[in-house]
């Protein structure tokens, strides 16, 4: 049996897309066209994803980079411009190192404000004093090589680790990401292509060591995606940042108890100062 089509969700109010259409850069006169733009872009909106398109909710690098909200990501990606654009910038962004970048929960890759870089730890990074009862054996060998070296290029990374089948390898790369522990830190395309690795606490010391409540974490999480989107609907925050649904109902019931939103409906939740627009 063909599986069932998702509901199609509710069209959203023209003000609420025009308010989104502002925050989120979908509007070809507030366009992102070089890395200084990117970071601005970023600070503002607290968190991004890096190349998904209208499909998908949240601010989003490609969609800034178009433009425009009706932005798909097209088939044949390499001779896209924009999508071209968007790669460049984003090796840019994460070369320069003033912006978070990395795969989180269910790997996505994103960007993140510093300012939010402790909220985000706080839901996913794994502390030290856990690493042994929450990381595999392939990426405890990766980091302990990072954490010797510093940085290191990924064809080297795998060597140094013995953890040389590649499937192994990446999931442990990913895993040591999703807990907030390794980034990338450069991309080299000559002689041929590789990331360079490095720890991240080395790129935000600061933030990555302060501690922060995990109601706080999620009610901060919540206002900066309110804050852009205008309105959020049911399982919108939990879908772009990868939450629980219920982690992200409490997000919003926070930020509902201190006055920044209204709730509309149920698992509706809009700005205070638009909801009377």
């Amino acid at each position: 049996m063909p599986a069932a089509r998702p509901t199609p969700r509710p069209p959203l109010a023209e003000r609420i897309e025009d308010h989104r259409d502002r925050a989120w850069c979908r509007d070809e006169a507030v366009r992102v066209a070089a890395a200084a733009d990117a970071e601005r872009f970023v600070e503002r909106v607290g968190f991004a994803a890096c190349l998904s398109d209208s499909r998908r909710p949240g601010p989003s690098l490609y969609v800034a980079v178009c433009g425009r909200r009706d932005a798909v990501m097209p088939r044949h990606v390499q001779h896209d411009p924009e999508a071209s654009l968007t790669w460049r910038l984003k090796d840019d962004v994460m070369r320069r190192g003033r912006i978070y970048y990395g795969k989180l929960g269910r790997g996505r890759a994103m960007f993140i404000a510093p300012r939010l870089v402790p909220h985000f730890h706080a839901l996913w990074g794994v502390r030290r004093s856990d690493e042994a009862s929450v990381l595999g054996r392939d990426a405890r060998a990766v980091l302990k090589v990072l954490r010797a070296e510093w940085e290191m290029s990924t064809a080297d990374l795998r060597t140094e680790s013995k953890v040389t089948d590649g499937k192994r390898f990446a999931q442990a790369l990913d895993a040591l990401q999703a807990a907030m522990i390794v980034v990338p830190s450069e991309v080299l395309y000559e002689p041929r292509f590789t990331y360079v690795w490095t720890l991240a606490v080395g790129r935000f010391p600061d933030q990555l060591r302060k501690r922060v409540a995990r109601e706080v974490a999620l009610r901060e999480i919540a206002r900066a995606f309110l804050v852009g989107a205008g309105t959020t609907v049911r399982g919108e925050l939990a879908r772009v940042v990868g939450l629980s649904r219920a982690d992200a109902g409490l997000g919003n019931l926070a930020l509902v108890a201190d006055g920044t939103a209204v709730t509309t409906a149920t698992g509706v939740y809009t700005l205070a100062t638009l909801a009377g627009s």
